[in-house]
């Protein structure tokens, strides 16, 4: 564990003290819990645009997805859709 300092708002402070003391929990566990949460925010948006980045680029190329693939994932999702109606 590495101990980082890490300057406030007035506001910002106040607010984590509220909760902290609300949830009976010590603000440093409020914090390090939401500088997780949007590590792992990033991390995906981050893979998502990788991943959107990739398909624009190999689309119409021979890593395009396999038409047969993508019309049977089609008729899946349609199928599936229905059935939750």
């Amino acid at each position: 564990m590495k101990n980082f300092h890490l300057p406030l708002p007035e506001e910002t402070y106040a607010q984590l003290r509220t909760e902290s003391e609300r949830a009976k929990v010590p603000a440093t566990a409020l914090a390090r819990e939401a500088i997780d949460a949007w590590l792992r925010l990033q991390a995906r948006a981050a893979r998502h645009e990788a991943i959107a980045s990739f398909a624009r680029r190999m689309g119409g190329t021979g890593l395009d997805l396999d038409p047969y693939l993508e019309a049977a994932g089609i008729e899946h999702v349609l199928e599936t859709t229905k059935a939750e109606r």
